[in-house]
């Protein structure tokens, strides 16, 4: 047949398809089959709502393409007994459309018979036929020609081209249907036919599962499954939060129908059933038995899980009475056996279920329940869920057990210790007898929300604590102070954080007390933000070192606070003295012990890094972030992960930086506090620079500027300077010198420490000293001749070389060398010999301090300068085989990708090596696949505005990408980059 028709289907182009690689792969399977050895038969198995639907629409689309024709049918649950319904569906509104045709191709007597069943076929004055009509055939052979008939019709409706027959929810099929579709598969049209069908498996007729099978190598079976957590967050979209698609994850089990369903609703409730879901689900419960569903519903009281004993106790029936009820639910598929226990088909099944009983019913279910567990002497956190549920006002059974469960899970479950700790507040009184216990309990609330990162709630339940609290009691006020404090100041709001530590220190009639360390721990450390390292450290000389009415770990939380102030007054002496009694302190602190004080021992592993201990650095982050992890403490993890991230790039080990700073971005998000994200995205951004992906680190540097938090604060200062750092690397020189500039605040009173003013130093000498920014600053400046503006930019590298030699701090190792590489970058134009060999001492020293990546940048200078001096080239070949290696090794994909270059015109074959292999043709000349793709249409000779249109670009993006590519393939033409591709 030639016409070309798609019948009423989901096409699956509306919007893309999540997720669903290895069923997308069975499809096209099976159309490349159907294409090549005739008739398939495709079977689609999966829960309802799974998107079983949808990847029949994705196999109609594919078909669509490969030229077949598509015709989709689908079975209704309220017509089940309407024969051959889903067929009709599919193909009576084609057959009607083309019915001369198609009486033609099948004959007038195998088209009256069909005419019996698709009334697209019957005509009224139509000639008597040689077929029986099916209503005139008593003999019970009329199926079997009917299914012949209908056989030879869909070989027919093939022809050459092929056909996608689609028969959905078959499920619902009646029984007519399910018998030619067995007789298909046993009897194949001629023709590329792919038949395919989708079903439930749980309530379909075991004859519709079996037909896969009974295909033989024909046949094709794809069980579809739930979704996972990333694909919920892809299917969800950017525009919602990482905290609600996970909730609507968890809620939904992965399954697409209910998660759009929930998703469309307003509140943040995800446990709600929207109505569409619900009623659905309430047909399925309206069937049951009375006693099944009394049962049903005392399952969905007891749990997900379930054993059957717990059910019975619930409904008050015999355990006999409870298993009769089991077998029907399980035959209904309200149920399925796990074992010895039973679960809900799905988690909002069970919500139905739930709902569905009265309220004061389930209240007395749970109350039976809980009793139950109680004489098993089942632990607090087993009797909690349904304590909570039936607890009342004044119960101090209930309101013990609660609180029993929420301190057993503290550690490993914050958010729900602080849930049940709000349990047992609730329930119990407000008296003068229970003031005592509930002021406990709040303070213990207050902290289990916020390691949990519940920020704002956190906070919340400390203020109301304070206003609680007897205005003597030091001790709760000060932990529940700097509880409030460090709340505060990951919300964002410092000025409140060090407000309210200052208040609070004042009503203290001894600053040196126990109590008051803690505030004053958070004071020093809200200080140290500021870069008010003197405050810092004035308040740290009024704290002793240790105490007898200490509690364990406070010691080793001061002791983490010392290093870093003294770094930045460059007593780097006591620095590295206070780190070694910091480091001893720890090390023998059991993990218990520092749970409470991760926020302070963050500051001892960051100091490390900056004093370029990286190796202690590495190892306290990571014990504490294990830590931080165990305990949920969220707030705490995104700002070790950060550091970590920092560290790892120092050492060259771009590609665990860059999943850890990925990792400490996720967190930040989740958190949603802006201080967080911009440590995160700070060390993102550097991590993406140095491994040669300059637009993935210019955006990431460009939203920690944007996030507009931390004003007059370290991080804030370096997140900008990381951004400079990222446009110096991209080849936008002017830019990035700006950049890098303001976030030192032109060097006076800078706001970020000694180790990253001298880098900033060594990237502001390398970006005057490039042959790029001479021409950039000539033109910008309106300074004479492009020679003299070159002079001037030479003159300015000399004046950052000088800086960083004032700078440097011998006692520091791993920064000893950027003034000597700032040296060699000022000096790469008018003494090449002299550069070489400062660049190489510059090497020398940073692989010493274990910087070796930037080593590796030491050896590529080296090697640069050494083209330009007499007799140079053998030194240079050495240094650029060393500089290749160690960018490898490193991940330094776009440093790699140079230094290859320059050996190739030096005569040197390189190979592709780890990284380039892996990284492909972009790699290889040290482009983003993006600017790639711009240089070979280039190449082909295209202009700008024709590669904008191919590309979907504006003409300013493609002049934008033009303009690094000429930086980076050191080109000055078009001509040029084609040169350079051809290498």
């Amino acid at each position: 047949m030639d016409g070309r028709t798609t019948g009423p289907v989901v096409t699956g182009t509306s919007t893309p398809l999540v997720g669903r690689r290895d069923a997308l792969a069975a499809l096209r399977g099976a159309m490349a089959a159907s294409r090549r050895d005739g008739f398939q038969f495709l079977a689609l198995a999966g829960e309802p709502g799974a998107g079983k639907t949808r990847l029949l629409g994705e196999l109609a689309a594919m078909a669509g393409a490969d030229g077949f024709t598509s015709l989709w049918g689908r079975a209704a649950e309220y017509e089940q007994m309407l024969p051959y319904s889903a067929l009709v569906d599919a193909l009576d509104d084609h057959l009607d459309a083309r019915r001369e045709e198609v009486v033609r191709a099948v004959g007038a007597g195998q088209a009256a018979l069909l005419s019996g069943v698709f009334p697209g076929l019957a005509a009224e004055g139509a000639p008597a036929a040689d077929e029986p009509a099916l209503a005139d055939d008593r003999s019970g052979l009329a199926r079997y020609r009917l299914y012949r008939a209908v056989r030879h019709l869909v070989g027919a409706l093939a022809g050459p081209s092929g056909l996608l027959l689609v028969l959905d929810d078959v499920h619902w099929a009646d029984d007519g249907t399910i018998e030619f579709l067995d007789h298909m598969v046993r009897h194949p049209p001629a023709g590329p036919v792919l038949m395919a069908v989708a079903f439930r498996p749980a309530q379909a007729a075991p004859r519709v599962a079996r037909l896969a099978a009974a295909a033989g190598p024909r046949g094709h079976e794809v069980v579809v499954g739930p979704l996972s957590a990333a694909e919920v967050r892809q299917f969800l979209g950017p525009q919602v939060s990482r905290g609600r698609s996970m909730a609507l994850y968890e809620a939904s089990g992965g399954n697409p129908f209910y998660l759009e369903a929930l998703a469309r609703m307003d509140g943040t409730d995800v446990t709600e059933l929207p109505p569409t879901v619900l009623a659905a689900l309430q047909v399925e419960l309206a069937d049951l038995s009375p006693g099944a569903l009394l049962v049903a519903q005392a399952a969905a009281v007891a749990a997900d899980e379930f054993e059957p004993a717990v059910a019975a106790v619930a409904a008050e029936v015999p355990p006999a009475v409870t298993l009769a009820a089991l077998d029907e639910l399980v035959e209904r598929d309200i149920v399925r056996s796990a074992g010895g226990r039973f679960r809900f088909r799905h988690p909002l099944v069970r919500r139905a279920v739930y709902e569905s009983a009265a309220a004061g019913w389930r209240l007395g279910a749970h109350a039976r329940i809980a009793a139950h567990l109680a004489e098993l002497g089942a632990p607090a956190t087993v009797q909690a869920h349904h304590v909570e549920h039936s607890g009342s006002f004044g119960d101090r059974r209930a309101v013990e057990v609660l609180v029993e469960a929420a301190r057993a899970v503290t550690a490993h479950a914050p958010a729900t210790s602080a849930h049940w700790l709000q349990a047992a507040l609730r329930l119990m009184p407000d008296d003068a007898a229970a003031r005592e216990e509930r002021l406990a309990l709040m303070l213990e609330l207050s902290w289990a929300q916020g390691i949990s990162g519940r920020l704002a709630e956190g906070r919340d339940t400390a203020r109301e604590l304070l206003r609680m609290l007897p205005d003597d009691d030091y001790p709760r006020r000060g932990r529940a102070a700097r509880v409030c404090a460090l709340m505060e100041r990951q919300l964002d709001r410092p000025q409140e954080a060090r407000a309210l530590l200052l208040d609070e220190l004042s009503r203290m009639p001894n600053p040196r007390a126990a109590a008051a360390v803690p505030m004053r721990m958070r004071l020093v450390a809200e200080s140290m933000m500021r870069v008010d390292f003197r405050a810092a450290q004035a308040v740290l000389d009024l704290m002793p070192d240790n105490a007898d009415d200490w509690e364990p770990g406070l010691a080793v939380a001061v002791a983490a606070l010392r290093p870093m102030p003294a770094l930045a007054a460059r007593r780097i002496d006591d620095a590295l003295r206070y780190a070694d009694i910091a480091g001893k302190l720890l090390a023998d602190a059991p993990d218990e012990h520092l749970s409470e004080w991760l926020d302070a021992i963050a500051w001892l592993c960051w100091a490390e890094s900056y004093l370029g201990r990286y190796g202690d650095a590495l190892r306290h982050f990571d014990r504490a972030a294990a830590v931080a992890r165990s305990t949920g403490q969220t707030y705490i993890l995104t700002n070790l992960l950060a550091g970590r991230a920092k560290t790892l790039v120092a050492t060259g080990r771009l590609a665990e930086a860059r999943a850890t700073a990925e990792e400490s971005v996720e967190c930040a998000r989740l958190l949603d506090s802006g201080q967080q994200l911009v440590f995160a995205l700070t060390q993102l951004c550097l991590a993406e620079s140095w491994s040669g992906d300059d637009e993935a680190a210019i955006r990431a540097g460009e939203e920690a500027v944007r996030c507009g938090v931390g004003a007059g604060e370290t991080w804030e200062a370096t997140a900008r300077y990381a951004r400079g750092q990222a446009l110096v690397n991209a080849g936008r020189f002017a830019e990035g010198v700006e950049a890098v500039l303001d976030a030192c605040n032109r060097f006076d009173s800078p706001r970020v420490d000694p180790g990253t003013l001298l880098q900033a130093c060594e990237a502001l000498a390398y970006a005057d000293a490039s042959r790029e920014t001479s021409a950039v600053a000539g033109a910008v400046l309106g300074v004479g001749t492009g020679t003299e503006a070159g002079a001037e930019a030479v003159a300015r590298a000399g004046q950052w070389a000088a800086l960083a030699v004032r700078l440097e701090e011998p006692r520091l190792p791993a920064y000893c060398g950027f003034a000597s590489l700032a040296r060699a970058h000022a000096l790469s134009r008018e003494d090449p010999s002299a550069a070489a060999a400062a660049a190489e001492e510059a090497a020398r020293a940073l692989a010493a301090g274990e910087r070796r990546l930037d080593a590796g940048r030491a050896l590529l200078t080296a090697g640069l300068a050494h083209l330009g001096a007499p007799g140079g080239r053998s030194r240079a070949r050495e240094n650029l085989r060393a500089a290749a290696e160690i960018f490898d090794s490193c991940g330094a994909r776009a440093l790699k990708a140079r230094t290859e270059r320059e050996l190739r015109r030096l005569g040197v074959r390189v190979g592709g090596g780890a990284t380039t292999a892996a990284s492909g043709e972009a790699a290889r000349f040290g482009l983003s696949p993006r600017e790639l793709e711009v240089a070979l249409l280039v190449a082909e000779g295209l202009t700008n505005q024709q590669v904008a249109e191919r590309l979907f670009l504006s003409v300013r993006t493609v002049e934008t990408h033009l303009s690094r590519i000429f930086a980076k393939l050191e080109v000055t033409s078009r001509v040029g980059v084609a040169t350079a591709l051809t290498r």
